[in-house]
């Protein structure tokens, strides 16, 4: 086990825009069902941002909740650190618009993509700045308007994803709490399972692109599936293991929201009992990268997370990508 923490989190918030999509209302959409949507997946409604909010303005605020939770200052931020795939734009980094937001002129401001992954990845990077002593103050944000890369007419898409932003402020840890353990890995073989294929230097925006719908998100379901279970049992196993800390030491497990089927293959691949187990994907969809700080701040409030907690982080996305976060709070 790694004893030493070196960073913290020392405020959390987030944020949802305020219209809600229901699987009632999407049953007026496509064809699909409430109950075709609870079973399979556990969720009953979504967050959807209106055309004039970008992902920049759902990350400013959940950093500004972030920020007030902590006590601490914008301007006195050392890094922004905005994990997302919906970017206001492909440059500059969304990033510099949410640093622009808050006035944290100091800060340096940069855009991850791992999917789903990105918060973790995130607070990977951040500890290991704090850890290398090159930067003390970070703020760490998940993002996203998936609604605006959805094709709202696929109805083995449009039901899964919400809008939102989660953020944390990381900073040094000063009492051994904080993040114990933290792994991130990839496996590139599996691009195609999840992907938006249109925008970048391979499919260029064109009439054509547009048309054959490459804007879209595009998803072999069966076999993001498969995957991912096994990614995320993975993950939650090895943590567990390199910690030495046993699942009945764990006060929460908090997934990825993505599927509840599998949060509940990943949890009794642990051993974990479904009581210890975060659930909020009914009221949010997949959020993506904006998922799991939205879950850690709704646990901490709801008291289900107290100081001295165990509480173990793990995620998977497009890539795909894999990651895994072991606080102690």
């Amino acid at each position: 086990m790694r004893h030493k923490c070196y960073s913290m989190i020392t405020g959390l918030g987030f944020a949802v825009p305020k219209k809600t999509l229901t699987n009632f209302d999407l049953e007026k959409i496509v064809d699909t069902s409430d109950e075709w949507i609870r079973t399979r997946t556990g969720m009953k409604e979504r967050h959807i941002a209106d055309e004039a909010t970008a992902t920049s303005d759902l990350g400013t605020e959940a950093a500004k909740k972030a920020l007030a939770d902590a006590s601490f200052k914008a301007k006195e931020l050392d890094a922004i650190i905005f994990a997302t795939v919906t970017p206001d734009t492909l440059f500059p980094a969304t990033a510099c618009y949410v640093q622009k937001n808050l006035g944290a002129r100091d800060a340096v401001a940069f855009d991850i993509n791992a999917a789903c992954s990105g918060f973790l990845y995130g607070l990977t990077i951040a500890d290991s700045l704090i850890k290398a002593g090159t930067h003390k103050n970070i703020l760490v944000i998940g993002a996203e308007s998936l609604s605006k890369i959805t094709n709202w007419s696929d109805r083995s898409t449009c039901v899964l994803f919400g809008d939102g932003a989660g953020a944390a402020v990381v900073q040094p840890s000063n009492d051994n709490r904080g993040i114990f353990y933290s792994s991130i890995k990839s496996d590139g073989r599996l691009t195609d399972l999840l992907i938006l294929p249109g925008g970048g230097s391979r499919i260029p925006t064109s009439h054509e692109s547009i048309d054959q719908g490459h804007h879209f998100i595009k998803m072999q379901g069966q076999e993001v599936f498969k995957h991912a279970v096994k990614a995320m049992g993975d993950m939650a196993a090895e943590s567990l293991e390199k910690t030495g800390i046993s699942a009945d030491e764990l006060a929460l497990f908090i997934p990825h929201q993505a599927n509840s089927r599998i949060i509940q293959a990943t949890a009794r691949r642990i051993k974990l009992s479904d009581d210890k187990v975060f659930y909020n994907i009914e009221k949010y969809g997949n959020t993506s990268a904006a998922s799991i700080p939205i879950a850690l701040t709704e646990a901490r409030d709801q008291g289900r997370l107290k100081k001295g907690d165990y509480c173990l982080l793990v995620s998977f996305g497009g890539g795909f990508t894999m990651a895994s976060v072991f606080l102690k709070m």
